[in-house]
């Protein structure tokens, strides 16, 4: 996932899409574990595409604080 679809995303949006990637993550991650998978890298991709989500909902809460 690149920054400007995560950008375009509403909050909410940010929300199901994080926790639907953390869902994933952890399917990926018991399915390496079990039996190793055909591409390893997608676990780094997918843990990366969470840590973007958080830092774009990161960012938007403390611009909506700051404009409080």
């Amino acid at each position: 996932m690149k920054k400007e679809d995560i950008k375009e995303l509403t909050t909410d949006e940010l929300k199901l899409r994080l926790a639907e990637e953390k869902n994933l993550y952890v399917k990926m991650k018991m399915n390496h574990a079990v039996s190793p998978i055909e591409n390893p890298m997608k676990i780094r991709a997918t843990r990366r595409g969470i840590a973007m989500l958080h830092t774009e909902l990161t960012k938007r809460a403390k611009a909506d604080q700051k404009n409080k």
